[in-house]
């Protein structure tokens, strides 16, 4: 019997979800991170000038536009995050001169679980932080499987930089950001150029992208999450770190250094492939971190868990600004 440890280390709850530890619990904060998707029915909308306007409300000190559409299948919608300062402006239809950069935000969940909502705390702290930043959600698995979630996150990401402009965002200084499986998204989606190529984009078009605990590089097949793709799929047909394609943007790629899910070897594998391929990459460990405060300390709240928020806003400031 073929043990069923999530991304091929260490071992997962029985029911399927990831622990989440006392800390993220106390701060009621552990739900909001890593809670099963909810399935109902979607206030979604197309992107407007005015229902962007119409649709800001004030949210962890910044303000949101959400359920904006990027495609026409369940899941394929979106929340857009403001700072304070661009917000107030668009809400008095000020004139505004300066442009913002942007965050693309991709959940994790091991490709079932999880929605935008629950990871609002990324988008008002990337916001809180002075980024126009949007947090996806995807379809999930197990009716959908790979290659769709990571065809979603490109979709995305497309939308994103043909809409930055209507969003007062920089589509010159975009960095798309993953966490876990959305990790997985994020690097599978840049660094293959077939998957941007529909949208006519490059993986150059987007500036950096971050990587969290991701599960680049692993025999899925071995595992629990193996439902997320193809029954006749092979580790070699689907690991970012074999599928590389096109000119690179720069990346960063961060692991949880008490990671009890993902194992750094992803990292590591990752790493390599790229830059044997010639893409510029930095490795990070964020110190004292589990897999799940690898990004829920991004949270007002966890700020004091650990120094991902740091090591994050470090790196688009040097890269993005």
């Amino acid at each position: 019997m073929k043990d069923s440890h999530l991304y091929g280390v260490r071992p997962q709850p029985t029911n399927g979800q990831l622990l989440i530890p006392r800390t993220l619990k106390r701060a009621g904060v552990g739900v909001m991170i890593l809670s099963a998707i909810a399935l109902g029915a979607q206030q979604a909308r197309a992107l407007s000038a005015l229902n962007i306007v119409n649709g800001i409300t004030s949210n962890g000190g910044v303000a949101v536009s959400k359920d904006i559409l990027y495609g026409d299948e369940s899941l394929q919608d979106l929340d857009v995050y403001y700072p304070k300062s661009l917000a107030h402006a668009m809400q008095a239809q000020s004139s505004i001169d300066d442009t913002y950069p942007m965050v693309v935000f991709a959940h994790g969940g091991s490709w079932e679980n999880g929605n935008k909502e629950d990871y609002a705390f990324v988008g008002q702290s990337f916001a809180q932080a002075g980024y126009v930043t949007v947090v996806m959600n995807h379809r999930k698995a197990p009716k959908y499987v790979y290659p769709k979630y990571v065809e979603d996150t490109a979709k995305a990401i497309a939308w994103s930089y043909e809409n930055a402009a209507m969003l007062h965002a920089d589509p010159q200084r975009i960095a798309v950001i993953g966490h876990s499986s959305g990790a997985f998204n994020t690097v599978a989606a840049v660094s293959n150029a077939d998957f941007l190529a529909p949208y006519g984009i490059k993986p150059s078009d987007i500036k950096a992208v971050v990587g969290i605990a991701g599960p680049y590089s692993y025999d899925f097949r071995q595992f629990s999450n193996a439902r997320a793709f193809p029954v006749d799929a092979t580790p070699d047909e689907v690991m970012p770190d074999r599928q590389l394609k096109g000119r690179q943007p720069s990346y960063l790629l961060l692991t949880a250094e008490n990671d009890q899910i993902v194992h750094d070897t992803n990292t590591i594998k990752m790493t390599q492939a790229l830059k044997n391929y010639g893409a510029t990459v930095e490795t990070g460990v964020i110190k004292g971190a589990s897999h799940a405060t690898s990004i829920g300390a991004m949270a007002p709240p966890l700020r004091w868990v650990n120094e991902v928020r740091a090591q994050v806003l470090t790196y688009l400031e040097k890269t993005l600004n």
